[in-house]
């Protein structure tokens, strides 16, 4: 069983790690992530599908990413960042931001959100309207968040400087 730290005096545990609160927030933590990245892999592919279709098709299928994007996608990769912070503060210090794999996470997140909002949102709208010559700038985006996702669940899983 790993050792738990126990905090005594004013200050008030929130949980601790793998206690049932701690876990539920994890839990959702992991989904908002799902959520948040599943189309930084799916849509490149989704694009060049729609290539067979007419204009008017395709031009509606990447409306509807992007509208999917500002709704779902940023608002899940928003959430799974501050969910991240809140299993950060519910470690009872275990974790602090102090840690390499913290700060160098929380600032892939950042750079995430940067791109999200950016580029890659920006050209799946110009690509909405019309606007073809924004593809190569999603495409090189979402590869981009890909990789950027690749080195936090790294980060996550080896935890450097913990």
């Amino acid at each position: 069983m790993p050792h738990r730290h126990t905090t005594q005096g004013p200050t008030i545990m929130l949980a601790m790690v793998r206690d049932t609160g701690y876990n539920l927030v994890l839990v959702v933590h992991i989904l908002a992530v799902v959520v948040a990245f599943a189309p930084a892999f799916v849509h490149p592919f989704l694009v060049r599908q729609t290539r067979s279709h007419d204009l008017a098709d395709r031009f509606q299928i990447i409306s509807l990413m992007q509208g999917n994007g500002q709704r779902i996608y940023a608002p899940a990769l928003a959430a799974a960042g501050l969910l991240g912070f809140t299993l950060t503060g519910m470690s009872d210090q275990l974790y602090q931001l102090s840690q390499l794999w913290l700060w160098l996470s929380a600032g892939c997140w950042l750079a995430m959100n940067g791109l999200l909002h950016g580029l890659i949102l920006k050209a799946e709208k110009q690509m909405a309207n019309g606007d073809t010559s924004a593809q190569k700038r999603a495409e090189i985006g979402s590869g981009v968040l890909s990789l950027l996702f690749i080195l936090t669940l790294i980060l996550m899983i080896f935890k450097p400087g913990f």
